[in-house]
Protein backbone atom coordinates (compact mmCIF):
# COMPACT_ATOMS: atom_id res chain seq x y z
CA UNK A 1 0.00 0.00 0.00
CA UNK A 2 1.50 3.33 -1.00
CA UNK A 3 0.83 6.53 0.83
CA UNK A 4 0.31 9.58 -1.29
CA UNK A 5 0.21 12.99 0.28
CA UNK A 6 -2.64 15.08 -1.05
CA UNK A 7 -2.27 18.83 -0.75
CA UNK A 8 -5.15 21.16 -1.22
CA UNK A 9 -4.90 24.54 -2.88
CA UNK A 10 -5.32 26.22 0.51
CA UNK A 11 -2.58 24.04 2.04
CA UNK A 12 -0.26 24.79 -0.85
CA UNK A 13 -0.80 28.57 -0.57
CA UNK A 14 -0.27 28.45 3.20
CA UNK A 15 2.97 26.46 2.79
CA UNK A 16 4.21 28.69 -0.03
CA UNK A 17 3.48 31.80 2.07
CA UNK A 18 5.36 30.44 5.05
CA UNK A 19 8.36 29.45 2.88
CA UNK A 20 8.38 32.86 1.18
CA UNK A 21 8.19 34.64 4.53
CA UNK A 22 11.10 32.68 5.97
CA UNK A 23 13.11 33.27 2.80
CA UNK A 24 12.61 37.04 2.95
CA UNK A 25 13.24 37.12 6.68
CA UNK A 26 16.43 35.05 6.46
CA UNK A 27 17.68 37.12 3.50
CA UNK A 28 17.19 40.35 5.47
CA UNK A 29 18.88 38.89 8.55
CA UNK A 30 21.78 37.65 6.46
CA UNK A 31 22.12 41.03 4.74
CA UNK A 32 22.05 42.86 8.07
CA UNK A 33 24.61 40.49 9.59
CA UNK A 34 26.91 40.94 6.59
CA UNK A 35 26.57 44.74 6.73
CA UNK A 36 27.30 44.69 10.45
CA UNK A 37 30.39 42.51 9.93
CA UNK A 38 31.69 44.79 7.16
CA UNK A 39 31.10 47.83 9.35
CA UNK A 40 33.11 46.16 12.13
CA UNK A 41 35.94 45.37 9.69
CA UNK A 42 36.03 49.01 8.56
CA UNK A 43 36.14 50.28 12.14
CA UNK A 44 38.88 47.78 12.99
CA UNK A 45 41.00 48.86 10.03
CA UNK A 46 40.68 52.52 10.97
CA UNK A 47 41.68 51.82 14.57
CA UNK A 48 44.69 49.72 13.53
CA UNK A 49 45.94 52.40 11.12
CA UNK A 50 45.39 55.10 13.75
CA UNK A 51 47.27 53.10 16.40
CA UNK A 52 50.16 52.47 13.98
CA UNK A 53 50.36 56.17 13.11
CA UNK A 54 50.48 57.13 16.79
CA UNK A 55 52.94 54.45 17.94
CA UNK A 56 55.33 54.30 15.00
CA UNK A 57 56.63 57.75 14.18
CA UNK A 58 58.90 56.35 11.45
CA UNK A 59 56.67 54.35 9.12
CA UNK A 60 58.98 53.95 6.12
CA UNK A 61 62.35 52.26 6.35
CA UNK A 62 63.98 54.88 4.13
CA UNK A 63 63.03 57.57 6.70
CA UNK A 64 64.74 55.73 9.57
CA UNK A 65 67.75 57.80 10.77
CA UNK A 66 69.86 54.66 11.29
CA UNK A 67 69.25 53.51 7.72
CA UNK A 68 70.07 56.99 6.44
CA UNK A 69 73.30 56.94 8.47
CA UNK A 70 74.33 53.58 6.96
CA UNK A 71 73.74 54.93 3.46
CA UNK A 72 75.35 58.34 4.18
CA UNK A 73 77.29 59.29 1.04
CA UNK A 74 80.38 60.55 2.86
CA UNK A 75 81.00 58.25 5.81
CA UNK A 76 78.32 55.57 5.65
CA UNK A 77 79.11 51.87 5.53
CA UNK A 78 77.07 51.47 2.34
CA UNK A 79 78.07 54.82 0.85
CA UNK A 80 77.49 53.52 -2.70
CA UNK A 81 73.75 53.85 -2.12
CA UNK A 82 70.83 51.47 -1.81
CA UNK A 83 71.59 49.64 -5.06
CA UNK A 84 75.36 49.49 -4.72
CA UNK A 85 77.56 46.41 -4.87
CA UNK A 86 78.14 46.14 -1.10
CA UNK A 87 74.46 46.48 -0.19
CA UNK A 88 73.60 43.86 -2.79
CA UNK A 89 76.16 41.45 -1.32
CA UNK A 90 75.03 41.99 2.28
CA UNK A 91 71.28 42.40 1.98
CA UNK A 92 70.24 40.03 -0.79
CA UNK A 93 69.90 36.28 -0.51
CA UNK A 94 70.71 33.59 -3.03
CA UNK A 95 68.87 30.33 -3.55
CA UNK A 96 70.80 27.09 -3.27
CA UNK A 97 68.98 23.88 -4.24
CA UNK A 98 69.72 21.28 -1.58
CA UNK A 99 66.94 18.84 -2.43
CA UNK A 100 69.35 16.29 -3.99
CA UNK A 101 71.42 16.15 -0.80
CA UNK A 102 68.31 15.80 1.36
CA UNK A 103 67.02 13.00 -0.87
CA UNK A 104 70.40 11.22 -0.63
CA UNK A 105 70.25 11.36 3.18
CA UNK A 106 66.68 10.01 3.19
CA UNK A 107 67.73 7.19 0.86
CA UNK A 108 70.47 6.23 3.34
CA UNK A 109 67.83 5.93 6.08
CA UNK A 110 68.22 9.25 7.89
CA UNK A 111 64.98 10.59 9.33
CA UNK A 112 64.82 14.35 9.02
CA UNK A 113 62.50 16.34 11.28
CA UNK A 114 61.20 19.67 10.16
Amino acid sequence: MSSVAIMTRRGFLKTAGIVAGYSVLSFNLTRQAFASAMNFVGLRQKSVYKADAEVYKIRKSQDNPMVQKIYNHEHGFLHEGPCGHMSHQLLHTHYVDRSARVKALKDKGFKLAM
